[in-house]
């Protein structure tokens, strides 16, 4: 699948690298499969902008145009298949979320960490970022539950959908989604 993608991904490197006077990519810890971190590896959509204070801005503010358009049309995501190619992602599982959150996950909520994190996941096709935490969690823990090639089919054929019809990639009022702060420890 990356030796098909392959062009794209060199033309959005380029663009992306022109947009943002640097590096194109975004790389930072995730935890995987049994919670192990590894190095996820996306095409970088916003600037290092920062204030007076030296504090980021806000994401919608540091979002460039050309990577507003790469995310939207999930470009940003095809440098992941580096990572499934590296064995720490799946094409279909929990996307893997900041390591920060770890500590903040009741007893369901870790199992997602069961099975890898994949480039997309049942969570993904049922909402995406329109989703709550919890609904997000509840679909992840349906997915680690009901594992299989079927399973894995139809989000891959629902993802090929989403892509086109571009549902869900923001949370509303949000550039992405809001921070996850926890739920009840039950």
């Amino acid at each position: 699948m990356f030796l098909i993608l392959l062009p794209v991904f060199i033309l959005v490197t380029i663009f992306l690298a022109i947009s943002l006077a640097g590096d194109p990519f975004f790389k930072q810890l995730r935890p995987g499969k049994n919670e192990r971190l590894f190095t996820i590896i996306k095409f970088r959509t916003m600037n290092n902008k920062r204030n007076e204070q030296g504090e980021l801005l806000a994401d919608d503010q540091r979002l460039t145009t050309v990577g507003r358009f790469v995310r939207t049309t999930s470009l940003d995501e095809i440098p992941q298949l580096l990572n499934v190619m590296m064995g720490e992602m799946s094409l279909v599982g929990p996307r893997p979320l900041l390591p920060e959150y770890l500590q903040l996950y009741n007893e369901d909520q870790k199992k997602r960490h069961v099975v890898k994190p994949g480039i997309t996941g049942y969570a993904q096709v049922n909402g995406r970022n329109a989703l709550s935490w919890e609904k997000k969690f509840e679909h992840d823990i349906f997915y680690v539950e009901h594992v299989s090639f079927k399973l894995d089919m139809m989000i891959l054929l629902k993802t090929i959908k989403k892509v086109f019809v571009r549902e869900g990639i923001t949370q509303e009022g949000q550039s992405t989604t809001t921070r996850f702060k926890g739920t009840n420890k039950t």
